[in-house]
């Protein structure tokens, strides 16, 4: 897969030159009175087609709140599915002449190559730069913008969070996708933060679902007192039987998002999963207006929340801490 930094510098200006064109093109046709056209690229995870229902709704949302009426000023064309149906399913929203792509978590990578000038709005767990999306946060470079939930910030955060779940706990034992763009900036976050918190890291890779059992023996055999999970799909699919084994050795266990929590696990600290897709839709509004990707950073969550499951703590006898209780913006009961 090419981005215009592999490509001559004649054909990477040649690229902007259709960047402006196209985005000029959509002011004017708004200008003209016609709706502008955006297509939804869904992403039918672990949770299932519920899932990409909500991400729509609270992106048509954050449409809404940008002035933008659909039926009125605004087409959506949307398609679901599965990251192996990406392509064909991009090449079905392409025959709408689309103004905007809108394609979340790994559909990107098949709506990538079928975009051509289009601006691509894109929402991925891990480093856009890494998985080769955009030549840089703070500028894109090319036709692709979107969100990461990428943070060394969220990093150190959630061990500090889980440490204070463990009391006097001090192994943590990290489950990372080592295929995840990202996991080394992830990686580096977590080791940095465990000295400052008096913890020892006990770091299990992944490549697949099939390497949980290996993994969870391992931290049976190491003796950890709790369990960070990197955040990424794999780790989403995997938080049921997550949740299953730390229930059985009653280990506190967080990630990012609040699906990990909702799976059984105790917590999760990271991106507000309906700001982050209101959030896409501002992006999209710039687009429509007329803003290049090339020149709107990427940009991390601006919603941030914190998900204790009570229902978990209970069931493996944990007293979890007053004040971290009060910090949770939802509590599961």
């Amino acid at each position: 897969m090419q981005t215009w930094r592999l490509q001559p510098r004649l054909s990477r200006r040649a690229v902007l030159v259709a960047a402006a064109a196209s985005a000029g093109a959509t002011a004017r046709a708004q200008r003209a009175g016609k709706p502008a056209r955006v297509a939804w690229l869904g992403w039918t995870s672990a949770e299932g087609l519920s899932a990409s229902t909500k991400a729509l709704a609270s992106f048509r949302a954050g449409l809404v709140e940008r002035g933008w009426v659909e039926g009125r000023d605004l087409e959506l064309f949307m398609r679901d599915g599965d990251r192996p149906r990406a392509g064909d399913l991009t090449a079905e929203l392409m025959k709408h002449d689309p103004d905007v792509v809108v394609s979340v978590g790994p559909m990107v990578f098949g709506a990538k190559p079928l975009t051509g000038n289009k601006p691509l709005v894109f929402c991925i767990n891990g480093d856009p730069v890494e998985a080769k999306l955009v030549a840089s946060l703070s500028r894109p470079g090319g036709q692709l913008t979107g969100v990461t939930a990428l943070s060394t910030e969220l990093a150190g955060k959630r061990l500090e969070l889980l440490k204070e779940a463990m009391r006097n706990g001090s192994r943590v034992a990290v489950l990372a996708n080592e295929t995840h763009p990202g996991v080394a900036v992830e990686r580096d976050a977590i080791h940095a933060a465990a000295p400052r918190l008096g913890v020892k890291i006990q770091w299990h890779a992944l490549k697949s679902p099939n390497d949980l059992d290996a993994a969870l023996a391992a931290v049976k055999r190491d003796g950890a007192d709790g369990i960070l999970a990197v955040p990424d799909n794999l780790i989403n699919r995997l938080a049921q039987p997550i949740a299953q084994f730390a229930l059985e050795r009653r280990l506190p266990a967080i990630s990012g998002w609040d699906e990990f929590a909702e799976a059984g696990n105790t917590m999760s600290y990271g991106p507000s999963r309906d700001g982050y897709f209101r959030q896409m839709g501002w992006i999209t509004d710039r687009l429509l207006r007329g803003a290049r990707p090339a020149d709107i950073a990427v940009e991390q969550p601006r919603e941030l929340e914190f998900v204790v499951n009570l229902r978990a703590a209970r069931a493996m006898r944990l007293e979890l801490p007053s004040d971290l209780l009060l910090r949770a913006d939802r509590q599961l009961t």
